[in-house]
């Protein structure tokens, strides 16, 4: 692989600035993002990995301002690694930072536009996902009184933001089983998110994750399981914030990753599901598949992640860890995919 002068692009804001707008429009969410300062562990970790790999990596920050996007555009690098997660705080401006590189002819790692928005929204990719053929929980939306197609839907029902990822707006109180609870709890979200809630028929079952590496023939990578096993009696087995983000809790402490017992035809029916998922919403590179796993053995199709965390301890890391990669090997791929897909004409440094 030539070496290439590689930005590892990321994120970080004003943290009154983004206070204020989030306190305005946003008050539901509990996911943590980046302050300013040191970039994170997973960001320095990327160029670590890039500098094992024989590149030149330099870090490249959006804090939020009309300068930084300036400093974007006259950027001399022969690709961008796109580890943004926000603009300004606001997760829901990843599409627009993709878009922005796009428009800048600029070379980038991961998802463009078009996948970030589908996997954004999730009742269009479920739709996107039945017309391909792929099982996903059945759904309708609410917002503001006006509900779509929910005449056959059934209780327990799993309600959540329509909009957002890493299980923002998503607690234990998600899962609901009667019409008051229903009510109420879209009530809770309209007021935290001013925004389309999903009603998702709530798969009893086994949570999955599949990292999908490649472009032309996507390969989907060992299976991972998050071992719900260990939470409360009568606790939703859901991997809600409480799950993904309370780090000073047991509940956190004992809802680990790990590589499940899992039957030969099972495992192919979940791969081929993942990597279908990962096409239909054209996402490039690398990305991660949410998947239910019903006690029949089906795969559903919870959600799918454009360019999902690349910490050594994540999910997506451990899988491709299990393939023989290590993690070095893992950075400096989803480099070359990049290459390879903008046809291999990268400048050398």
């Amino acid at each position: 692989m030539a070496r290439s002068r590689i930005a590892v692009l990321y994120d970080e804001w004003d943290e009154e600035a983004a206070e204020k707008a989030e306190t305005a429009s946003r008050a539901g969410r509990k996911r943590p993002r980046r302050k300013r300062g040191e970039p994170t562990e997973d960001i320095q970790e990327v160029f670590e990995a890039l500098k094992k790999g024989g590149h030149n990596p330099f870090y490249a920050v959006l804090d939020g301002t009309v300068e930084s996007l300036l400093a974007l555009a006259h950027l001399e690098a022969d690709l961008i690694f796109n580890l943004t997660e926000s603009y300004r705080g606001d997760d829901t401006k990843d599409t627009n930072i993709a878009a922005y590189l796009d428009l800048l002819g600029r070379r980038y790692t991961g998802a463009g536009p078009e996948a970030l928005y589908l996997a954004q929204d999730k009742p269009l990719a479920k739709k996107i996902f039945s017309f391909h053929g792929i099982a996903t929980p059945y759904f309708a939306t609410v917002f503001r009184g006006r509900l779509e197609h929910a005449q056959d839907i059934r209780f327990p029902l799993i309600v959540k933001p329509a909009r957002e990822d890493g299980s923002i707006g998503i607690e234990f109180s998600a899962v609901v089983n009667s019409i008051k609870e229903l009510m109420e709890r879209i009530d809770a979200l309209h007021v935290s998110f001013d925004s389309p809630v999903l009603l998702e028929e709530y798969v009893e079952g086994r949570e999955i994750y599949v990292a999908i590496l490649g472009n032309d023939k996507p390969e989907a990578l060992p299976v991972v399981e998050l071992d719900l096993s260990n939470l409360p009696d009568g606790t939703p087995k859901i991997a809600g914030t409480e799950v993904k983000w309370d780090k000073d809790t047991d509940i956190y402490r004992k809802t680990k990753p790990f590589f499940p017992d899992i039957d030969d035809e099972t495992v192919e029916k979940i791969r081929s599901t993942a990597v279908a998922a990962f096409q239909a919403l054209k996402l490039r590179d690398y990305g991660r598949i949410d998947i239910r796993l019903d006690r029949e053995g089906k795969p559903h199709v919870l959600e799918v992640n454009p360019n999902p965390y690349l910490l050594p301890k994540a999910e997506f890391s451990l899988a491709a860890k299990k393939s023989g990669r290590c993690y070095a090997d893992l950075i400096n791929e989803i480099v070359e995919l990049a290459q390879v897909r903008y046809r291999g004409a990268v400048l050398t440094a």
